[in-house]
């Protein structure tokens, strides 16, 4: 189904950072990239309790999308339906990650040798929704051919009814290489990439890995459809300030770090009224003044104090007073 939403530019899911606090976080910097949840597993829906704590989220975070981990058809379709009844504005299907504990159950990289089952895992889940279904995957796995393998799998899905291709640029060794590893050793093939572009022109074909300013984003986007950062995006977090103005020719929110954390106090309160820690929030924030003077003041002020029982606002306000306002409003 074709999809109204913008994807120039996206947040990669990763487990343990794009949570709802920093994807809150990142709403203060960007309005307009579109979200990724961490990757949440089919059986962690509709057997974990209560469902808030794997689906909730803010209405601040849209565009937002739910990346689900799982390989049974019919558990997926459901978990779509269930996701676009919690609001998510697309359902994203993982078979990108290469950890031994997901390819045990059949989730992430491995899926790529078995391009059967994520076509019917699409097919499945597209009959249940109107929101996008939408496949994020490497371009190959071991001894795979990152030309034929790659095209097969990509025909096969599409065929199946796919329209959106979120592609990691290196291939995942499944046997000898880490999960770390694999998001460092194997080589970066973004041609390959842009050759699936053109070779399907017709399809949605985004790009991953690797890219850290925009301005390989913009060169990027002149071969492929969309851009998707990862680890920069969160570690260097101040890169999504100028994502609006640089990409989507629109205003950016952040008129500087200082009012992008300030803007993100409201959330803060709300979260820790709902019982959450504020170390559990601010973590999200240690990035925020990276190569600025005073910003390893400012996060070993939060490091060493967020954590503290009764830890509020307070200790973000002092750790802000760390680092003089008239930081640059620059990004990469």
């Amino acid at each position: 189904m074709t999809s109204t939403l913008d994807r120039t530019f996206s947040v990669a899911p990763m487990m343990d950072w794009t949570t709802r606090d920093y994807r809150a976080f990142a709403r203060t910097l960007t309005r307009r990239a579109l979200l990724y949840t961490e990757m949440v597993t089919t059986g962690a829906i509709l057997y974990g309790s209560p469902r808030e704590r794997f689906l909730g989220h803010d209405p601040v975070e849209h565009p937002l999308a739910l990346q689900l981990g799982g390989s049974d058809a019919g558990a997926l379709a459901e978990c779509a339906a269930i996701a676009e009844h919690w609001g998510y504005d697309e359902v994203n299907l993982n078979v990108g990650c290469p950890s031994d504990r997901v390819q045990n159950n059949l989730i992430g990289a491995c899926l790529m040798a078995h391009p059967d089952k994520v076509a019917a895992a699409v097919k499945a889940m597209q009959a249940q929704v109107s929101i996008p279904v939408t496949v994020k995957c490497r371009i190959g796995i071991d001894d795979q051919d990152e030309d034929a393998d790659l095209a097969r799998f990509v025909e096969q899905v599409a065929e199946a009814g796919c329209e959106t291709f979120i592609v990691h640029a290196r291939k995942a060794w499944l046997e000898g290489l880490s999960p770390k590893e694999n998001r460092d050793v194997p080589p970066l093939n973004y041609p390959r990439v842009h050759r699936l572009k053109a070779q399907y022109p017709g399809l949605h074909i985004g790009i991953n890995g690797g890219i850290k300013g925009l301005e390989e984003c913009r060169a990027q986007l002149d071969r492929v459809d969309s851009v998707m950062i990862g680890r920069e995006a969160y570690q260097n977090p101040w890169l999504l300030s100028s994502v609006d103005s640089r990409l989507y020719n629109a205003e950016d929110p952040a008129t500087s770090r200082h009012a992008a954390a300030r803007a993100l106090r409201p959330y803060i309160a709300e979260r820790l009224a709902e019982g959450a820690r504020l170390n559990h929030l601010t973590r999200h924030l240690l990035g925020l003044f990276q190569g600025c003077p005073g910003g390893r003041r400012f996060r070993r002020h939060l490091s060493e104090n967020a954590h503290r029982e009764g830890a509020g606002l307070a200790v973000l306000d002092d750790a802000l007073g760390l680092v003089a306002e008239d930081q640059p409003a620059m990004a990469g």
